[in-house]
């Protein structure tokens, strides 16, 4: 059967200069972007997490499957459950699970188990990637390509909070099942990643290694 085809839409042709312009521009946004682990406790409103939520929401996925699931928390008892939970986890990660490699190299970030900003941020976003589903809710089908659509979309969503004026936290415990069980979702979904976001507080500070980027010529090549 053959796919129903529509004229593209939205599309808008520019100069090269403008695209020149365009692009810096949001190199120099971006670059700007910083993972942060001190946060504010002011408000955001939810329409501003709903609007990002819908721009992670564009990105493209195996088959148009759309494999993930967002579950933004805001509540303080739920938020206060999920700290919990976590920290238990990174317990034991830092307590011995890890190897001597990987806790060297987070040693330059300074982090341990104790996470209070899964608390003090106003949002906490959690990311599930879904085994099954398909283009439409309520669809039963194999989805494709899944941890690389919800990685993009992941990736979508970082950009599009920092854009809103954000900052924002990837964490990644491991093992993650408990935000499965504390948000209600289903067994076949897999916890991905637990975004933490809201304002920086005055008195944020990054880690200075985390300054340095690779340059051009260390992370692509071209052929032409």
């Amino acid at each position: 059967m053959s796919a129903e085809l529509v004229p593209l839409m939205g599309y808008e042709a520019v100069s090269e200069a403008d695209m020149r312009v365009r692009a810096q521009a949001v190199l120099d946004q971006l670059s700007s972007r910083r993972t942060i682990r001190d946060f504010a406790d002011t408000p955001v409103p939810r329409d501003i997490i709903e609007t990002c939520i819908k721009a992670a929401a564009t990105a493209p996925s195996g088959a148009n499957h759309q494999p993930w699931y967002f579950v933004a928390i805001s509540n303080p008892e739920m938020k206060r459950k999920i700290r919990v939970a976590a920290e238990a986890e990174e317990a034991e990660f830092y307590g011995g699970k890890a190897p001597d490699e990987w806790l060297d190299a987070l040693a330059p970030l300074g982090t341990d188990a104790s996470k209070p900003f899964l608390e003090t941020a106003p949002w906490l976003i959690a990311v599930f990637a879904q085994r099954r589903g398909g283009e439409q809710a309520g669809q039963d089908k194999k989805n494709y390509y899944v941890t690389e659509s919800v990685g993009l979309a992941t990736g979508m969503l970082i950009t599009a909070l920092h854009n809103a004026g954000l900052g924002t936290l990837t964490h990644t415990p491991a093992p993650m099942g408990f935000l499965r069980d504390i948000c209600g979702r289903p067994k076949d979904e897999k916890p991905f990643v637990l975004m933490v976001v809201g304002y920086p507080a005055d008195d944020a500070h990054v880690p200075a290694h985390a300054m340095i980027k690779k340059p051009l010529e260390d992370i692509s090549d071209f052929i032409e």
